[in-house]
């Protein structure tokens, strides 16, 4: 007997759930991995890195959104 998983996509991909102190943490790494980018405070074998956090950090505070967390189902956003 085979098992069949159905992802729902809009959930995977759409739905909120970062919120509260992540999305501070999240912004705050983002933002200040941005800044020490800019300002060349970073060694160059360590620029992807914090390209990476400056990347992650950013786009998930504005969207509100960690995929990881869709696919382990654990959420920060505050339930209403």
């Amino acid at each position: 007997m085979s098992r069949v998983v159905v992802l729902d996509v809009k959930r995977l991909i759409l739905e909120e759930n970062v919120g509260g102190y992540d999305l501070l943490i999240r912004s705050l790494a983002g933002t200040l991995s941005i800044i020490a980018l800019a300002m060349d405070l970073v060694d160059n074998s360590w620029k992807w890195l914090f390209a990476l956090i400056a990347f992650v950090g950013i786009y998930t505070s504005l969207t509100r959104h960690c995929t990881l967390y869709s696919f382990i189902g654990f959420s920060t956003k505050k339930i209403d």
